[in-house]
Order: C-alpha cells, then structure tokens, then sequence
C-alpha cells in the first residue's frame, strides 16, 4: 500500500509488517523519514514537519538524511550517483513527477545542464516485508549534445534510525568455505565489502545486517539489505560523525566508470532490497525466505526433485555406457533427475580443452546425449548436463576461429585460470554464438536441466577496439541475464542450477533467473553446515543444492562420515547425491533408498516450510526446525560429544502452546507448551550423529 500526504510530497509504503517514509523538501532534497514498524500516513507527515538537525561546522546538514545522495553540493558522504561530461560534474536537480503505479512509487527528477534523468522506485509488497527499490538513469539531451558518463550509479541508500550502538552481520569465505556468518561491532567510518571479480564471489555475499540493542535468533529489532546483482559489486556501510548509519549499494566495485550514455540511453541499476524485522535474525530471515518463493525464484512453488550429479563418480573421464550404469544405480535407490557433469562435449578429456565447443564428444556418446537421455527418462528420471558457457579453452575450435572473442588487453599476456579465458559476453556476436549453441543443444536432446557453471574472475577485462571498454562489467552480466531470460522463454520445461566454483555467483539476480543454486563445492557433511547456517541468513532451502558424496572425504579433507550424518546434512536443502554409486555396496544402497524415501516424504515441509535455527553448528548439537500448515521436520546433528555431557532437549519454535504434537518416528505424543520450553530431547551420541523428526499437530484449543 502507497499512500501520498495532502502537500503530495509525503509518501509512505506499508507492506505485512513494517513502513517506509519519505519526504521531498521545498528544495527538491529527498530525505528519509521513516523505516520500521507500521505507521499511519499522518506519522509520517508530522516527521516531515519536524525542523532538521542543527548546523555544525564543517558537517552537511544533508548527510544521513538523503534518500539518494548525489555528488555535488553541500554533500560529504559517499555519492550514489557520480556523473559527468567533459565539462561538468556533479549532479544538480529537480523533481519532474511522481507516480504511484500499484505497489510500485515513482519519484522523478532532472538535471538540465547534464541533460540528465533519473527515476528512483520504490517497491513494497502487501505481502511482504522487504522494500524494492532501484533506479533508473537516462541522457535526456539531443541528439548531438555529448555522452554521459556514469561513474557511479547505486540502487539506493538506505538509512538507519539513531541508535546507540550498531552491530554488523556479513557473510564472508572462499573457495569450499563459503557463508561464513561474522558479526562486529560498527565503529565510525566506512565498511566497504564488495567483489572485484567479474562476479558475485565466494568472498562475500552482497547482504548485510544490522541490529543495535542484541538482537537474537529469535527476538529484537534487525535490519537487512541485499543486492541482486551477479557481477562486480559494491556494498559501503557508514556511520557518520553524529552516529547515523547509511548503507550505498550497487554495481561495479569503484567509480571508475559504469558506462557511457549516448542522447536516449537509459541505464537501471539492480535492485537492491532492504527489510526490517522485530523477530530477531530468524524472523528477518524467514521474511526474506517468504519473498523469495514469492516474488524471486522462478516456479518456486515447484518442489525441485533428488538429483544424482556423476561428477565426483567419473571426473573427466567418462563414458555413455559408464553413464548408463550410474543411472540404472541413481534409478534404484529413487533418484528422480539424472545430470552428466562436465566432459560429454568436445575434445574434453581434462580441463585443458574442449570449453567453447558444446557439441556431444562422438566418442564418448556416438549418437549424441539423445540415447542417454532416452534411457534416462526410461527409467523415470528428467536428464540433466552441465555446461561452462562464459568461458573457452584455448585449445577449442571456438578460440581457434575467434581468439578476439574473449577479453584482453592488447599488447598483454592473456592469464589463463584452471586453463581458461573468459568470452566477452558485452560483443553481439558472442552472444549470437552462445545462443545458436544451447537452443540447439536444448533442442537437440531431451533436456530437462542445466547447470551452469562460472570457473573462473575477471582479470584481463579489456575489450580493444570498444571506445569505453569499462562498461564490460556491467555488459557482461546484463548480456548473462539476456541469454538465461531467452533460454527460459525458448524452453519453459527446463530448468537452471547457477554454479561458480561452488557458491561464487550467489545473490538475487541469478536467483530470479534459475531454479537454485550449488551452494559449494564443499560437500563434506560437517563443513556443509557452518555454509548452509550462513546461507539461510538469507535465502531458503528451496534454493540450497546438497549433496551426498563417498566417505572418506577425499577431495577435500578425508574425513569419515556415516551415510546417516551425510543424508540428513543434505537434507536440509535441495537433496543430490554424488558419490560413485558403482563403489557402494548394497547395504548402503538399500540405506539410501530409504533416506531418499524420507526426504520425499519431508520435501514440502523442508523448501516451502518455515524455517527456525534452532541451534547454530559452533560445535556440539545444531539443528533446524521446518514449519508447513501442521507439519514440523527437525533435523538434528551432534558434532561430537565428551564424557559426562548431556545433550540439551531441542527448544522448537513457531508452535501452539495448547497444541498437541505427534512424533511420526516414535509414536509419541507431546504437548506443544513442554516442545517450547522443556524441548524435544534427541538421544543422538558420539561423534558424528544425526537424526530426522517429523511431527504433525493432531488437535490444539481451537479444535472442537
């Protein structure tokens, strides 16, 4: 709901839970009013009526309260807008409209000297508590009056209510060790996080949250922004001298330069979502969790089925008959999507050669991937490949015809990483390319799924010949975006897992253009639940991809594992299985078909249910818990455990106190009051243990 004020420069957006408010000045400035709980329409204009603070040398009496600081002016905070021509810089302007379109609230301005326009959207839903919001910028200027040049241009700044003292949260990591939740103390100055990569990264995630007054899991007021942007990015959380907290963000990772526009060229910014929430971090994250199945992920409200994914089995030495036998062992232990990795395409018998070339390797499968996706469906399984697009080998056809189709600098080395280039996706004809190759691929063999994969940064990011070779980190990704959005449209059957590396292309965007994502490489069951506890900071399980792999853990850590610890960490996602089916024996066959059997059963309830973290995996016992209608999962793991100590009961969360809940697995009925407060005890023991509760409401005080 959008409501305007009666000077019709008041605006106030409500959604489920919270207020927005802003305010445009006699001046044109657009500064902040409110964000937090709902408010009326007549609290915010009393906001606006209030004088604004006091003047003190040296400082702008803008700063901190500005909606969307521009560079220019009485202004010191970091600008979200910087443009310039040859002769001016710096933005100066005037409101020229404003629209309310449904839920969406738009606020337009101008500057006539740089022949300039912008809209700022703001969006918030009824359903919802998170606020959208994004910005439009356009060359408003005749045909002959000069480019434009976009410096800077972020979605938004947001702004925090005073506070005594703020505390950070952030997601950081690397390779194999993504989503690792950090929370510190904000001190005066500048937080900057961002990529500088080409993509998102597995360094950070582009979300960060704030409380003030300790906020936990469960209570307590917490802020969050997060950016829907698969490129370079920027992310800057100030608090300014009086102590006031704005948080810039957008993308590119400095002001270098985003772009130049030509007369009627128009550039939108991602979006870069804020929300509020007085549930402590749990609340906040279940409030992002419920807008993402809404408003994000594409056909979110479809459960995403147990794949097998070959890759750990074979490498890059594979095989259609050797893929034919996986499948039959996927098929038996209820495997529902069957997905050939890497090395069916091409002369790609290791990482040196073949990427670029995304035809089916004639010795491998002569008769392309349609016999193996034949057989696939046969035994009742969708069929899946994997493929690299952005990238090439030098030793590839593609890269021999076109050595100018990937960036570089003239006159420099080009790097290679894991033996590979990245295409200059910002060129027609590379996109052209890429588009021939997998409608044809996609149209060639009946494929249900793809996933895509990202194995390699940016470093030599230069385009010769383009007179602003800059704006190829921006052009890449929207060129990205281009290509998924046309692939979806040509074939609406098929669906997409977004991959760098593992969770190196994580955020909004590429979350609002595939089904889910491969969180990490990682797969070691115990690792995988420090990722995923950072993971579910933000987004659901219905986007987490986990596996199942072979124990011990060799590629990473040798670890030893039961089947029982490796299934249910998987499980609190979107289950795969990736060990090599042909080395287990049939004990454990006959073991993961019944954990296959089990999740199918809790599947609903783990990605469309709610989630409550019951106990974070900082050691000894963690646990999730999952909320659907009357139905409640919890999966419990105890890290390890010493002598003489006991086993804290598992406190859930969400239920009726007068309820009374029944355990599927022991026939025990307790009351929902005793489930709250006393807990649900576990029995796990040793080291490595896990377990899987269902329960389900069977009456409560409101039953007759």
């Amino acid at each position: 709901m959008i409501e305007t004020g009666g000077d019709g420069r008041t605006w106030l957006l409500s959604g489920a839970a919270g207020s927005y408010g802003l305010h445009l000045t006699d001046r044109d400035e657009l500064v902040h009013l409110h964000w937090g709980p709902r408010i009326s329409l007549a609290d915010a204009e009393s906001l606006a009526a209030e004088p604004p603070p006091p003047y003190w040398p040296f400082e702008s009496q803008l700063d901190g309260r500005e909606e969307y600081p521009v560079e220019g002016g009485p202004r010191f905070v970091r600008p979200a807008l910087s443009v310039r021509t040859p002769a001016v810089r710096g933005t100066e302007w005037r409101r020229t409209d404003s629209t309310v379109a449904g839920d969406e609230l738009r606020l337009s301005f101008a500057d006539p000297v740089h022949h300039l326009g912008v809209t700022l959207h703001y969006r918030m839903r009824e359903d919802s508590a998170v606020v959208e919001r994004w910005a439009t910028v356009t060359h408003e200027g005749p045909a002959d009056s000069p480019d434009l040049e976009l410096l800077r241009a972020d979605a938004a700044a947001w702004t925090l209510p005073l506070r005594e003292r703020w505390r950070l949260s952030q997601l950081h990591g690397r390779w194999a060790a993504e989503s690792r939740l950090v929370r510190s103390e904000l001190t005066p100055g500048e937080k900057v996080l961002g990529s500088r990569r080409g993509h998102t990264g597995h360094q950070h995630l582009p979300w960060v949250a704030l409380d003030a007054q300790g906020a936990t899991e469960e209570s307590g007021e917490v802020y969050g922004c997060a950016l829907g942007w698969s490129g370079s990015w920027r992310i800057a959380v100030q608090q300014l001298p009086d102590g006031t907290v704005q948080i810039t963000g957008g993308a590119g990772h400095d002001d270098s330069g985003l772009l130049r526009l030509a007369p009627g060229g128009t550039y939108t910014t991602p979006v870069f979502a804020g929300l509020w929430s007085e549930g402590g971090f749990g609340g906040a994250s279940r409030a992002w969790h419920a807008w993402q199945l809404a408003h994000v992920i594409p056909d979110a409200d479809r459960l995403r089925p147990v794949l097998y994914n070959s890759w750990e089995a074979t490498g890059f030495d594979i095989s259609e008959q050797q893929q034919r036998t996986l499948a039959r062992r996927a098929a038996d232990i209820g495997v529902e999507l069957f997905v050939v990795d890497d090395a069916w395409f091409g002369a790609r018998v290791s990482d040196r050669a073949g990427l670029g070339d995304w035809t089916p390797n004639r010795d491998r499968f002569p008769g392309g991937l349609g016999p193996l996706a034949d057989e696939v469906h046969g035994l009742g399984m969708q069929f899946g490949i994997w493929v690299e697009p952005e990238m090439v080998n030098a030793d590839s056809d593609l890269y021999r015809a076109h050595p100018d189709w990937v960036q570089h600098h003239p006159g420099r080395t080009r790097t290679e990483f894991r033996n590979q280039l990245v295409l200059n996706l910002a060129r027609d004809d590379v996109q052209t390319y890429l588009w021939e190759q997998l409608d044809g691929l996609l149209s060639a063999a009946p494929v249900d799924y793809v996933k895509w994969d990202f194995n390699r940064c940016f470093t030599d990011a230069g385009w010769p010949g383009e007179p602003y070779p800059q704006k190829l980190w921006t052009a890449h990704v929207h060129a990205l975006y281009g290509l998924l959005d046309r692939l979806r449209a040509a074939h609406p059957t098929v669906a997409f897992e977004s991959c760098s590396g593992g969770g190196g292309r994580i955020d909004l965007g590429i979350l609002s253009r595939t089904d889910q994502v491969w969180t990490s490489d990682n797969t070691d069951p115990l690792d995988r639940l420090v990722i995923q506890h950072g993971f579910s900071q933000l987004h659901p399980a219905r986007a987490m991809a986990a596996w199942v792999t072979d124990s011990p853990n060799t590629q990473l850590n040798g670890r030893v594992s039961s089947l029982r610890f490796r299934f249910v960490s998987a499980m609190a996602g979107v289950l795969g299985i990736g060990g090599d089916l042909t080395e287990w024996g049939e004990h454990e066959i006959a073991e993961a078909r019944e954990w296959v059997d089990l999740y199918k059963e809790i599947r609903p309830v783990v990605q469309h249910g709610e989630m409550h973290r019951l106990r974070p995996p900082d050691g000894g016992l963690s646990a999730v818990q999952y909320t659907h209608g009357d139905d409640i999962v919890v999966l419990a793991w105890l890290q390890a455990q010493h002598y003489g100590e006991q086993q804290p009961p598992l406190r859930l969360r969400g239920l009726d106190p007068a309820a009374a809940y029944a355990c599927l697995d022991t026939s025990a009925v307790h009351r929902g009051a005793v489930l709250l407060h006393r807990g649900l005890r576990t029995a796990l023991r040793g080291d490595l243990d896990a377990a899987v509760f269902r329960l389900r409401r069977v009456r409560g005080s409101g039953d007759a």
